[in-house]
């Protein structure tokens, strides 16, 4: 059986294993670095909109209420980001059929930021909107609480979009 000696920092001095074993090990490396790159490209540069898509699992038969919720009391205040410049478009999608109970999802809410650091970043100006949009905090307040009681998951992911340019 054929060895190699590979330096390595231990105790003890070289380790020598077998050229069969080597090929592997090598193999195996050279296979993980493409997956170890894996992923989506990163989006574009620091003044590029950036895409989050928010994703909303809620309780079997409370999916109308947590969308007039969600309209009542979130939406408006996406609206007024719109306003600002903060979020440049705002779009909010239901699938049209039935999926797996692991992978399903109710609501889409893709959210396209002026730039990464307004999409990861909090608005300082956000809790003076809420008073101003909602006056009757203990209500707001207690509809938001219900909305997210009813929420079974909900998770973030940002998107790039990978599209070829038209030639």
């Amino acid at each position: 059986m054929n060895t190699a000696t590979i330096p390595v920092t231990r105790i003890g001095g070289p380790v020598k294993i077998s050229s069969q074993a080597l090929s592997l090990l090598l193999s195996v490396l050279a296979l993980a670095r493409p997956l170890a790159a894996q992923g989506a490209p990163p989006q574009g540069g620091a003044n590029q909109p950036y895409t989050m898509e928010y994703y909303y699992k809620v309780q079997w038969g409370h999916q109308q209420e947590f969308l007039q919720l969600f309209l009542k009391n979130h939406y408006p205040l996406l609206q007024k980001e719109v306003e600002t410049g903060r979020i440049l478009a705002v779009k909010i999608e239901t699938p049209a059929n039935h999926m797996t109970e692991e992978s399903r999802w109710d609501y889409r809410v893709t959210l396209t930021f002026k730039n990464s650091t307004m999409a990861t970043t909090t608005n300082p100006d956000e809790p003076a909107m809420i008073k101003q949009l909602w006056p009757d905090q203990p209500t707001f307040t207690r509809e938001e609480q219900r909305r997210f009681e009813i929420l079974l998951a909900h998770w973030d992911l940002p998107v790039t979009d990978v599209t070829p340019a038209k030639k």
